[in-house]
């Protein structure tokens, strides 16, 4: 199981991690942290020398009930960041976050290697034409509604099942315009309980019938801090605890805020499975 970026082939048999860089003043977690490109620029630094395959870089908050941002102000937030980043480490393989057709444009224009989209290219007609006409990989994600409305969305007939249908068809979509190099991300938050959360990710592995690699992003989520108890910034343990299991389950891809500690949970799974 491979995707191309930047012309070399990327072996998804073995689990990756992706590092998350927000180029915004509210996300979730470290909403703030990076919003200075040399604060961003040693930031990834970290994560790199932590063993990241990619970063993702967003500018648009997609926490749940986050402000709509317009697309000049996403634009400013990530495009110097893609670049700067580039310039610095140009064997880095970015991803930029986005579900806005020209603002993954743009990155991929400055040195990104694949898009991100949390809509999956529904709220954005363009999304799917212009991924087909770049050839690259293509992270389609699991939302209903909107950040600002998906939490008043979380009624499903089959929840796992209706998430397989609804990438059924998004995939169907994608490979009738060409698009070969398609991850499917399940959504861990996005209009879904917490419940349901952890039934997703117990159900993890009917998701290998789509044929195509799975991304989780799971890292410091209210389903971790809020059955804990804690805060986001006290949710690394139980963070590590559920990438095992998403490990267990097929997982392709960790998407985190913590690069070495997800490293290191591959590194033991890896143990375990050998």
């Amino acid at each position: 199981m491979t995707i191309c970026c930047k012309g070399d082939l990327v072996d998804l048999s073995r689990p990756r991690v992706m590092g998350v860089l927000n180029s915004t003043p509210d996300s979730f977690f470290d909403g703030g942290k990076y919003w200075d490109p040399y604060l961003g620029l040693k930031q990834v630094e970290v994560m790199l020398r932590d063993g990241a395959d990619f970063i993702d870089v967003g500018g648009y908050s997609s926490r749940p009930g986050a402000p709509d941002v317009p697309q000049t102000e996403e634009l400013k937030r990530v495009i110097p960041m893609v670049e700067g980043l580039l310039e610095e480490f140009p064997e880095a393989l970015i991803s930029i976050d986005t579900f806005r057709a020209e603002v993954a444009r743009k990155a991929l224009d400055a040195g990104a290697a694949m898009v991100n989209d949390i809509s999956a290219g529904l709220r954005d007609e363009e999304m799917l034409p212009m991924i087909a006409e770049r050839q690259v990989p293509y992270v389609m994600m699991h939302m209903r509604g909107t950040p600002q409305t998906m939490g008043a969305q979380t009624e499903y007939e089959n929840l796992v099942t209706d998430i397989l249908y609804f990438f059924s068809e998004r995939l169907s979509a994608a490979r009738a315009l060409g698009i070969t190099d398609c991850i499917a991300d399940p959504g861990f938050g996005f209009a879904k309980t917490r419940e349901q959360n952890f039934q997703l990710l117990g159900a993890l592995s009917a998701f290998k019938s789509l044929k195509t690699p799975v991304l989780v992003g799971i890292s410091r989520k209210s389903m971790i801090h809020k059955t804990l108890g804690i805060t986001p910034e006290e949710a690394l343990n139980g963070t590590t605890a559920l990438h095992m299991v998403a490990l267990q389950e097929g997982a392709n891809i960790l998407r985190v805020h913590d690069v070495r500690e997800a490293k290191e949970c591959i590194s033991l799974w890896e143990a375990l499975t050998e």
